[in-house]
């Protein structure tokens, strides 16, 4: 029997870079599960959207959609059950995030940028307008502050409280009422380059990171979460 094919969902950009970072992550998946089927699919700006890829699937052909999206936000709630819900036997894995890896690769990139103990960190994430939106950022916030003596925060690029620009002040103003003269270090929790990561630039951070991709952890996260979807499965 044929395993089910993986619809890798990505929200999308015009960024060619992160366009191209996003297609690496498919190569990835590919290169770590050769005969795998990998459909490539977004849920905003980009085509081919993931509800014209699940309708291109052959009638009663088995499918996992996994969404390279970092939280559970609008899309995985509701853009990604929308798609498929004309079709049972297409069914929906997690986000990639929250996870350990994430945590390990984000604290390894903050280390890599000239980390310091004194040095405060925030945690930027692009944001969600759900209630509930923040809890999966918070939870990432966490596993990262576990693997780090710095004091770590989070803060939203969009449709969340704080925004990145204030979360970087009120850092900066803890750090100072502490006595510590450490920098403002923002940490991008996003997948690539676009315009959420060129707005951290303006926040008045001393350092931003790099953004998790590339990165073959991403891939590996990606088929964790197919597999356990086809294996509950069956």
């Amino acid at each position: 029997m044929n395993s089910p094919v993986l619809i890798a969902c990505a929200h999308g950009t015009r960024n060619t870079e992160g366009q191209a970072a996003i297609r690496q992550v498919l190569a990835d998946i590919q290169a770590l599960r050769p005969g795998l089927q990998v459909l490539e699919a977004y849920v905003d700006v980009q085509e081919p959207e993931l509800s014209a890829v699940v309708a291109g699937l052959p009638e009663g052909t088995p499918a996992v959609v996994v969404p390279l999206l970092l939280g559970t936000g609008f899309h995985v709630k509701v853009d990604v059950p929308k798609a498929i819900k004309a079709r049972p036997e297409v069914t929906a894995a997690p986000p990639l995030g929250p996870d350990p890896r994430l945590a390990e690769l984000l604290a390894a990139q903050l280390r890599a940028a000239g980390l310091t103990d004194d040095d405060g960190v925030l945690l930027a994430a692009a944001g969600s307008s759900l209630p509930d939106g923040s809890v999966d950022s918070e939870e990432q916030a966490r596993q990262l502050a576990e693997l780090l003596p710095n004091k770590v925060r989070v803060a939203y690029g969009a449709s969340a409280e704080p925004n990145v620009p204030d979360g970087v002040a009120a850092l900066r103003a803890e750090l100072a009422d502490d006595g510590g003269a450490g920098r403002v270090l923002v940490s991008s929790y996003l997948l690539a380059t676009g315009y959420f990561h060129d707005q951290l630039f303006k926040a008045g951070a001393d350092i931003v990171t790099a953004p998790l991709l590339p990165s073959t952890v991403l891939a590996e996260i990606a088929l964790e979460r197919y597999d356990a979807v086809v294996g509950a499965a069956s």
